[in-house]
């Protein structure tokens, strides 16, 4: 692992990370904020997972996370959204390819190679984070934004028991069912529907739910909420009985304006979780 950078911020630190990825076969930088009591011991984490076009750098300088992180002596990690580099796969379009890893781990060509986000945040990264950080690896949480909002909500269903909370800004709710997952799922997964369900965060909550509280924001006027399909959720939630919230926020859009506008509250939820 090299340290790339390291600022003092809120009274902890703010650092940028990169490492060799046995997940990815590429180097990944991801962006880790330690609370001040880190010095004296391991804290809680907080997972962000940024959305497309992101890498770790957008939810870190945008979303204001560290003041509140700081004041909940919680740490957060903000990991890239895809591999990167001369050497790997891309598209032109913007939500395919590099910065649209989509959170899944792909089994067709050219992508199946180094496009394996899912084992990479879910695996390779935890085992550095937990070895190499004073951080508490059974107080764990987990939110996201957009694309990052649906990987949040997918990991955090599949792990029953990893993580105390989870929440979203703008999740893309229903991938199986829009724009925004299925052209990414043929690509990365193939055309046979059926594996594609694993990654959808409706049908994980028909299925399973998630066993801890649960909080979602989304924008009414956001730009994309005809893609993100949040009304699918909350009617899975509802059916399911599941503890927890969609809330509409009156004329907020799909902008780190918005992320940071409720960022505060995001962490008080998952910080009394953590804490208990």
């Amino acid at each position: 692992m090299k340290t790339v950078s390291e600022n003092r911020a809120f009274g902890g630190v703010q650092g940028v990370y990169s490492h060799a990825s046995a997940a990815t076969g590429t180097e990944m930088t991801f962006g880790l904020f330690l609370p001040e009591g880190a010095e004296d011991g391991p804290v809680p984490l907080v997972w962000f997972l940024s959305g497309l076009t992101c890498t770790h750098e957008n939810a870190m300088v945008k979303s204001n996370a560290q003041r509140w992180a700081a004041e909940a002596g919680v740490g957060v990690v903000f990991p890239d959204t895809s591999p990167r580099g001369a050497g790997v796969a891309d598209d032109a379009a913007f939500d395919l390819g590099q910065g649209a890893g989509f959170y899944v781990n792909a089994t067709q060509k050219p992508w199946a190679p180094q496009f394996r986000m899912w084992d990479y945040v879910t695996e390779d990264l935890p085992r550095l984070l937990f070895s190499a950080f004073p951080l508490a690896e059974e107080a764990q949480a987990i939110t996201g934004h957009s694309m990052g909002g649906h990987g949040a909500l997918t990991i955090a269903m599949s792990f029953p028991g990893r993580f105390k909370s989870v929440s979203a800004f703008a999740p893309i709710c229903h991938p199986t069912a829009g724009d925004w997952g299925r052209k990414q799922f043929a690509a990365y997964l193939g055309k046979d529907e059926s594996t594609w369900a694993a990654h959808d965060a409706t049908l994980l909550m028909r299925k399973r739910g998630f066993d801890g509280p649960i909080l979602v924001d989304q924008g009414t006027s956001d730009q994309f909420v005809d893609l993100l399909k949040p009304e699918a959720l909350a009617e899975a939630m509802a059916a399911r009985r599941q503890g927890g919230a969609v809330r509409m926020q009156k004329g907020y859009d799909h902008s780190y304006f918005f992320v940071s506008t409720f960022m505060e509250e995001h962490i008080g939820f998952h910080a009394k979780a953590l804490y208990g």
